[in-house]
């Protein structure tokens, strides 16, 4: 087990009329294997611009990945919350990231409680983004939401992840199938590839919480680009391509690069 990092001054949250997009750090630490492996195709003047665009990222020539979820906060009303983060000690994410990590802590200094939460986005299912969807003692650790999950995603998911999710969450887990408007001003947008039930929320039509459609910086400088970890590398690329495209410019909200929040087109 890891000890989890000082507490440190909070990313800006970025407010629009409807919701407030707040960054909520769980944790970071090196990625498991060398970056290279996990983008095989990249040239060494990608990964140069990379790290020039994304020095946060960089640690020792290796790849420092941030584990970070979204608080979405009306002007009034229940918040939603994209992703759960890596978890607790005994979280499935322990066998490869840095548990336990510190999303309550960072809840708290925005001043949301998880009873606050009405809904749980789960962009998809794999271990470092659903660990706090439950407690330490098995159960829903927001208490009062409901946890919104693409039914292609539970279809997919290995067993042991559903064997510890599924049970604590009971009727709370609720199943959706592609695009679908969550809320006024939130809509989940059905991004196969990475897992075949990935899905992004777009905010306000101005942010884009990704979640795992684009990893690092070089997918932003070169979208085609794939990654090692996705299930279906052509269908990541024509999501991660198509999506991006599609929006023109918007704010992404990213899970795993050095800051928050980046604007595309990149200038």
């Amino acid at each position: 087990m890891t000890e989890p990092p000082p507490s440190r001054p909070a990313p800006a949250a970025r407010t629009h009329p409807d919701y407030t997009v707040i960054p909520l750090e769980d944790a970071e630490g090196p990625f498991f294997e060398p970056r290279e492996k996990a983008f095989p195709d990249a040239p060494a003047e990608l990964w140069a611009e990379a790290d020039r665009r994304d020095p946060g990222a960089v640690r020792d020539g290796g790849w420092l990945l941030r584990f970070r979820c979204f608080a979405l906060r009306p002007a009034d009303g229940p918040v939603i919350l994209v992703d759960a983060g890596i978890g607790a000690a005994a979280s499935p994410a322990r066998a490869w990231a840095p548990v336990p990590g510190r999303l309550p802590e960072s809840l708290a200094a925005a001043g949301i409680s998880p009873g606050d939460v009405d809904t749980v986005v789960l962009t998809h299912l794999h271990t470092d983004h659903i660990g706090w969807s439950l407690g330490e003692d098995g159960a829903p650790f927001f208490p009062n939401a409901r946890y919104v999950v693409q039914r292609a995603d539970i279809e997919w998911v290995v067993p042991a992840t559903l064997d510890w999710l599924r049970p604590g969450l009971g009727a709370q887990l609720s199943l959706v199938e592609g695009d679908v408007d969550l809320r006024p001003g939130v809509r989940l947008l059905h991004t196969p590839g990475h897992t075949p039930g990935h899905q992004c929320v777009l905010v306000d039509d101005q942010f884009l919480v990704t979640g795992d459609l684009l990893v690092h910086m070089l997918q932003l400088i070169d979208p085609t680009q794939s990654y090692g970890h996705e299930v279906d590398p052509g269908a990541a690329r024509a999501s991660r391509t198509g999506l991006l495209e599609k929006l023109g410019r918007v704010t992404l909200a990213t899970s795993h690069l050095g800051t928050p929040f980046t604007t595309v087109p990149l200038e």
